[in-house]
């Protein structure tokens, strides 16, 4: 059997997203989603490595401006919050490569598409099952957003074209 080319440049979304943010930036990020809203005080305390409260604070401003975190004003200080969960984070990451990819491909998607359905099925059976569903819902979502129905999902950025169930 013929071994597939792997293009070994390629970049994962979790490694994309490392790549768009230092490690002070990822490591308070990770501190405010796990500990939810979170002041620069109470995370400069939590880091394991002695990193000085102003480039904390720089820090987690940073991430403010880059829309990552929310922040509200308690008391002289700043609370922050998360904007996204980590999972939205990573998808949200793994959208825009995707949605990169189909761009690039020209008018001939079906093999990203192709290699999409090898890579998951080579990984887990389940997986995809899920993929199968996953399908399923975005056609019905679309389906029913063609009828009007106030409740339905927003068209994909491809249009959400394709063949009907």
């Amino acid at each position: 059997m013929r071994r597939p080319f792997l293009f070994w440049g390629f970049k994962s979304s979790q490694q994309m997203l490392d790549s768009r943010l230092g490690s002070l930036e990822r490591d308070v990020l990770g501190l405010v989603w796990e500990r939810g809203d979170s002041s620069v005080r109470e995370v400069c305390g939590q880091l394991e490595s002695n990193v000085a409260y102003t480039t904390v604070m720089t820090t987690m401003d940073r991430l403010f401006k880059k829309g990552l975190l929310a922040r509200r004003k308690v008391g002289r200080a700043f609370v922050y919050s998360a904007t996204a969960t980590r999972n939205e984070l990573e998808g949200a990451v793994a959208a825009e490569l995707v949605q990169g990819l189909l761009q690039r491909g020209g008018n001939e998607p079906l093999p990203i598409l192709s290699s999409l359905v090898d890579a998951v099925s080579e990984r887990d059976r389940a997986l995809l099952d899920d993929l199968e569903r996953l399908i399923r819902e975005k056609r019905r979502a679309i389906d029913r957003s063609d009828r009007g129905a106030p409740d339905a999902a927003p068209r994909s950025a491809s249009g959400g074209q394709g063949s009907p169930e």
